[in-house]
């Protein structure tokens, strides 16, 4: 058999290594629900990581605010050092006793009572109880001028010469007990209200109740005398439970202390034993107060001597009745 080139068949090409096969998905179960799509944020990128708050973040404000609490105790504490110093102590002291009014302005006593000064010099005195303070020396200071004005103008009086008065329930206590607590306070109102009434229209002032009876300033012995008077009349028509109210009252012209809002010295105790000494429905004056009576349309008993413990020996007195 003959040499023939035939060809030979063609070779199988040689087999190429196939590429790594990927791994294919994972069958989804058809049950479950597709996974959402990563957030994004608003220019389509994922949100960055969450990053732990900077300790430091606010740090220059809060070192601020702490600078500024510090300079603020400073100021506070040196405050607190200059109010309390001695020597500012003493001049605001010795301020105050070269002043006009009471340079004690301020104690108990003083504030007892309750006008307007007093009421804001309670107050002042509450805030610095403990220690000595400048700004409150230096705040009585203030409404211890207050006060010596109103005296200069004739309201507080202080040592200008006015008429005190003393009026007194006669026989209310034994009264009273026979017909009991309501019937006692009926006949206390209806006399304060009178009371009340024909002192102020005369200019004057009731200082205190004394349960049965009442203290009173007036600018002279004639609008006293004159307000008692009127008082007297006013009362003529009170009626309680069959008990018809009569006064003793007397005045006297003098220069009480006015500490607070009360009355205090050697003339008030006069004027309360001149009181004691009027018969049920007397007014009684001392010589003193008679003296400023001279225009008023009264009529002037007899002068005699008042003989009674607490008063002058030389006390003579007179009594009053209308002209």
């Amino acid at each position: 058999m003959s040499d023939v080139n035939a060809a030979e068949p063609p070779k199988p090409a040689e087999a190429q290594e196939p590429a790594e096969a990927q791994e294919p998905a994972e069958a989804q179960d058809p049950a479950d629900p597709p996974e959402p799509p990563a957030a994004q944020d608003v220019a389509g990128q994922a949100p960055a990581p969450a990053r732990d708050p900077d300790p430091d973040c606010g740090s220059d404000e809060g070192k601020r605010e702490g600078g500024r609490r510090e300079a603020l105790l400073r100021v506070r504490n040196r405050a607190r050092e200059l109010d309390s110093q001695p020597q500012l102590l003493a001049f605001a002291e010795r301020l105050r006793s070269r002043l006009p009014g009471d340079d004690r302005y301020g104690d108990t006593l003083s504030l007892s009572g309750r006008q307007a000064h007093q009421l804001l010099g309670k107050g002042l005195s509450a805030i610095q109880p403990q220690r000595g303070s400048v700004a409150n020396q230096l705040g009585l200071t203030a409404l211890q001028l207050w006060q010596a004005a109103s005296e200069a103008q004739g309201r507080g009086r202080g040592d200008r010469p006015v008429a005190l008065l003393f009026t007194d329930l006669v026989g209310f206590s034994s009264w009273a007990l026979k017909v009991g607590d309501d019937q006692a306070v009926e006949l206390l109102r209806a006399v304060a209200d009178r009371t009340e009434q024909a002192f102020a229209e005369r200019g004057g002032r009731v200082v205190k109740n004394l349960g049965d009876g009442w203290m009173a300033v007036f600018a002279d012995s004639a609008e006293a005398v004159t307000a008692v008077l009127d008082l007297q009349r006013r009362l003529e028509d009170v009626d309680v439970h069959g008990h018809r109210p009569q006064l003793r009252t007397g005045v006297h012209l003098g220069r009480p202390r006015s500490v607070g809002g009360d009355f205090l010295g050697v003339d008030v105790n006069i004027t309360a034993r001149v009181a004691e000494a009027a018969r049920p429905g007397q007014v009684l004056v001392s010589e003193a107060a008679a003296e400023g009576l001279q225009d008023a349309a009264v009529n002037l008993g007899r002068a005699r001597r008042l003989r009674a413990s607490g008063t002058p020996r030389e006390l003579r007195v007179r009594a009053v009745a209308r002209d």
